[in-house]
């Protein structure tokens, strides 16, 4: 339940995406009117619309976590920090770039933070975050860790790769499913590695 809410606001951006594929100048109509200018290429109406429902929906996001939970996040700070000013970049340019860097940059985030963690403040992040769940040995969450920073660097490498050699409509397929689909097989797999501490640990 907690991953779909995690990406309610990339869900959303998808679905906003595939609709204004199939009705363009429905949506040129829209950014038009949401904008307030009279001119919206209709090539370029299905990512601006997405980019608007991306935006306000991961606003929508954080006042309910705020609310519900009263505690927002770092992250999810971050991200809506980083979505509205390449969405607004996207939406002020209606340039697509923009919009397409976003997902790099807030992997690069995470794998600096991490890396930063980890060698300036010598605190395992992860260790941090799932010390109290596992125990595993220092070297063991070294290298967790380290594969993370990985993960997310090449995230980020890949995301430009999909987002600048192929459309921009399998790119939003890449977003979703590609995205998603990488971080459950790592998590996975990752998983599997430290299953053997866990039977030991018992």
């Amino acid at each position: 339940m907690k991953l779909l809410f995690d990406l309610f606001p990339v869900i959303l951006f998808f679905a906003a995406f595939k609709y204004s594929e199939k009705n363009p100048e429905t949506a040129a109509s829209w950014v038009a009117t949401l904008l307030g200018s009279a001119l919206v290429d209709a090539k370029q109406a299905p990512i601006l619309l997405a980019t608007v429902v991306v935006i306000a929906a991961t606003v929508a996001q954080i006042v309910w976590v705020h609310f519900r939970h009263g505690k927002v996040d770092k992250m999810l700070w971050i991200s809506l920090g980083l979505v509205v000013v390449f969405g607004g970049l996207t939406l002020v340019f209606q340039n697509e770039v923009f919009i397409k860097w976003k997902p790099t940059i807030l992997y690069w985030i995470f794998a600096i933070s991490m890396a930063f963690s980890s060698l300036v403040l010598k605190k395992n992040p992860m260790k941090t975050m799932l010390g109290e769940q596992l125990s595993l040995p220092e070297a063991v969450w070294n290298k967790v860790t380290l594969s993370w920073i990985a993960f997310f660097t090449v995230m980020g490498v890949l995301n430009l790769v999909i987002a600048f050699n192929f459309p921009t409509d399998t790119w939003v397929n890449f977003k979703l499913f590609g995205g998603m689909g990488l971080m459950l097989v790592f998590v996975l797999v990752q998983g599997m590695l430290l299953s053997k501490y866990i039977e030991e640990e018992k």
